[in-house]
Formats: C-alpha cells, sequence, structure tokens
C-alpha cells in the first residue's frame, strides 16, 4: 500500500498536496504497489507525478469493474441479467446452509453446516452483495423510485450482514428484501 501524495511535509509528490483538506490515507490517494515499484516510483517523483499514478489506478479499476460485469448498462433488461446470476447463486447457498431463523448457528457453531454456512457467507455471498451493490450503483439511473428504496435497504442488509459475519456484531442486519428478486425487472 503506497501513498500517492505523503504523509509528513516531505517526501515525493508533496508539491501536489491538495491545498484544501486532504487525508492521506484516503482511498483516493492510496495507490498498491509491489515494493520493489514502491522504492522505483518514490525516488522518481518527476518520472510518476501525481496525475500518472491515479491514471493508473482509475485504470486498473475500471478494468477490475468491466471483468466483474460493473459498468453501466443501456437497459435494465440487460442490468437484470447482469445480477441474476449473482443473486441465484447466492440465494442458492441461503437456501442450503442459512439456519433456520439464525437459532441453529447460535445454538450449534461447531455443526459442519454453521462452519459451512459461515465460510460461505464470508467468501461468496458477501462479495457476491458487493459486486451486485457496485452493478446497480452504476445502473441507479435504470432504476426507479421504488427500487432506488428497495436497494437503500439491501444496502443496509447488506451492512448487517458484514458486521455479522466479518466483525462478530450480531443483531443489526435488517432481512434481506424480497423487492430485490425484481430489481430492474
Amino acid at each position: 500500500m503506497a501513498h500517492v501524495i505523503p504523509h509528513g511535509e516531505a517526501g515525493p509528490r508533496h508539491a501536489d498536496r491538495p491545498a484544501d483538506d486532504f487525508e492521506p490515507d484516503a482511498f483516493e490517494n492510496l495507490i498498491l504497489l509491489c515494493p520493489t515499484c514502491h522504492t522505483k516510483i518514490d525516488k522518481d517523483p518527476e518520472g510518476f507525478p501525481r496525475n500518472v499514478l491515479l491514471d493508473w489506478k482509475e485504470t486498473h479499476l475500471a478494468n477490475l469493474a468491466a471483468k466483474q460485469g460493473i459498468r453501466a448498462y443501456d437497459n435494465r433488461a440487460e442490468a437484470k441479467a447482469a445480477i441474476a446470476a449473482i443473486m441465484a447463486e447466492s440465494r442458492a447457498i441461503w437456501e442450503r446452509f442459512a439456519p433456520e431463523d439464525g437459532a441453529e448457528f447460535e445454538y450449534d457453531p461447531e455443526s459442519g453446516v454453521a462452519h459451512a454456512w459461515s465460510q460461505r457467507m464470508r467468501t461468496v455471498i458477501l462479495p457476491n452483495h458487493y459486486r451486485t451493490q457496485a452493478i446497480i450503483e452504476a445502473n441507479l439511473g435504470l432504476a426507479s423510485d421504488e427500487e432506488r428504496k428497495t436497494f437503500a435497504v439491501y444496502q443496509e442488509h447488506v451492512r448487517g450482514l458484514a458486521e455479522r459475519h466479518l466483525c462478530g456484531v450480531a443483531g443489526r442486519a435488517v432481512r434481506f428484501p424480497e423487492e430485490m428478486e425484481a430489481m430492474f425487472s
């Protein structure tokens, strides 16, 4: 993890520091580099100015998003198709492994089903939710007012799941809004 603009009062590209309120640890100022490139780039700030590094990052993120189907689609049917398979995979896992009303997971965390559920939640379902959110955000212009409201509830659902399954904080998740199944229909 490298800073495009450094923390301190000196360092590579410090002269490019924005005049307004600036947070050096903000996502916008960070870039992933291997240790060799990190050293090379910091030793030659004139050869690797801020705009070049940020262009690299923007291009990389755009390529990653495109590979995951995260883009603005031309119509609702294309947007629906982009999220349908992702949501179907998550639903299939939920139907197979999710404990009923959370009770099985609470009372028998040693069971194989509880372990599989926990693992699938962290490795498949949450990443699927994040991908679905990104696709919907890129296509909010195609959504109706009701779909935007449903999406807001869905975002809260995902936040609660992340708190529960990544942070161990229980009890704050809202139920999955069934209206999500009809998003962009």
